[in-house]
């Protein structure tokens, strides 16, 4: 699947596209109906679930004026193979499995998902009101991972969600502050399960390499998407959980493990990616996807860490998807109709309306509305009132609706 920039001069292109979408609405639209999502999130989204915001929510899931109808240079995922508009759910749901293969194509085939995990507790320390579990599981059909389970102290079903870093322990609340996600949602009432890349971290190879760090035939950053997709099986066994309503969220390295996590396992029903670089920017040193362990895997030694320069290049897939003017606008996407949030800071500022625009403008054709946010900081590391919204937003989209 091709896919080149399109530029913002052919503004008449959308004015079709969009008088096309209102008058087929109407007879040939019923994204509630004929939605094929997968199993665990069947029935859950429909146009009218969380369309009324709270207002503490509400202005984070509105364009800003100066960036509405802006779609910068990023060619449309609505846009077909032959150049045609995509003008229906049904022809959506051929264009989104086209999206999906091609990124699987890109990154490489996944191992067969853990669907039936073995969680092992190794440990449980009580914590006033909730249970914390060291854990243990398989996250690939070689490797297994030790983890925090945090289970708050109530009998009914709970939301959940998993938290995704370095390090677990970072997200349990023994780490740098505000990154604490899992501790935080635990005591609003969250199943919290919290993973990282510890040993890989210790080495500084950051990722999970398959079928090893020599010879790795799917892209690092997919395989860690790959291991969410198996630590949302962890939870979704739970008797606990309700496993229609569990989300991820990470921050920086953790943010874009939560961003391929949630776009390429259809299973999250929601998504918060804090400051991961939504987009490709050669220019930001935290934007760079072109290391190693994300989407530039070559086999050892590697690239000198750091930005683009001739004389260090980037390799892998990443030149490849570069080389062929693709961004990650095509892999949020693949969230469409699932609500995400952006919790953005000096890697995304508020210029990324520019690629979430198209994600709006798909749920637009599928009638939902309020399904895509961002916040705004600063500086790259998260804050309380950055925090807040990010807790708030799994509050509303995981609440039992």
């Amino acid at each position: 699947m091709k896919f080149t920039r399109i530029e913002n001069s052919k503004k008449l292109d959308r004015i079709i596209l969009y008088l096309m979408t209102l008058v087929l609405f109407a007879s040939t639209l019923s994204a509630q109906d004929s939605l094929k999502e997968t199993p665990a999130t069947a029935n859950r989204w429909n146009p009218s679930i969380g369309t009324k915001l709270p207002t503490d929510l509400a202005s984070h899931f509105k364009t800003p004026s100066k960036w509405k109808n802006q779609y910068g240079t990023y060619r449309s995922p609505l846009i077909k193979e032959d150049g045609t508009f995509v003008s229906t759910n049904q022809e959506w749901q051929i264009q989104r499995t086209k999206i999906k293969d091609w990124w699987m194509q890109k990154l490489g085939a996944w191992p067969p998902i853990i669907t039936k995990p073995t969680l092992n507790i190794l440990k449980t320390v009580d914590r006033g009101n909730h249970f914390e579990h060291e854990v243990s599981f398989l996250w690939t059909p070689t490797e297994s991972t030790v983890g925090y389970l945090l289970i708050p102290k109530s009998d009914e079903k709970k939301a959940a969600v998993v938290t995704v870093f370095y390090e677990p322990e970072t997200a349990i609340g023994q780490g740098k502050p505000n990154r604490d996600f899992a501790i935080q949602l635990t005591n609003r009432g969250f199943i919290t399960l919290s993973i990282g890349t510890t040993e890989a971290t210790a080495a500084q190879t950051y990722g999970i390499y398959h079928p090893s760090i020599n010879n790795a035939t799917v892209a690092p950053l997919s395989m860690l998407a790959y291991a969410a997709a198996n630590a949302w099986h962890v939870l979704a066994s739970l008797e606990e959980v309700d496993p229609n309503r569990i989300g991820i969220v990470g921050h920086s390295f953790g943010g874009k493990w939560a961003m391929f996590a949630s776009c390429l396992f259809e299973n999250y029903a929601c998504a918060a990616w804090s400051d991961p670089g939504i987009v490709f920017d050669e220019s930001r040193p935290s934007v760079n996807y072109w290391e190693p362990w994300y989407l530039g895997y070559h086999p050892p030694p590697w690239r000198k860490r750091g930005l683009i320069t001739p004389q260090n290049p980037a390799n892998g897939v990443y030149n490849e998807l570069r080389s062929g003017n693709h961004d990650l606008h095509l892999l949020h996407a693949l969230m469409a109709p699932r609500p995400f949030l952006v919790s953005g800071g000096s890697e995304d500022p508020p210029n990324r309306w520019e690629a979430l625009n198209h994600t709006i403008e798909i749920n637009d054709l599928l009638g939902f509305q309020n399904r895509v946010g961002m916040t705004n900081r600063p500086l790259h590391d998260p804050n309380p009132e950055s925090n807040e919204v990010i807790y708030r937003f799994f509050e509303h989209f995981l609440a039992d609706q």
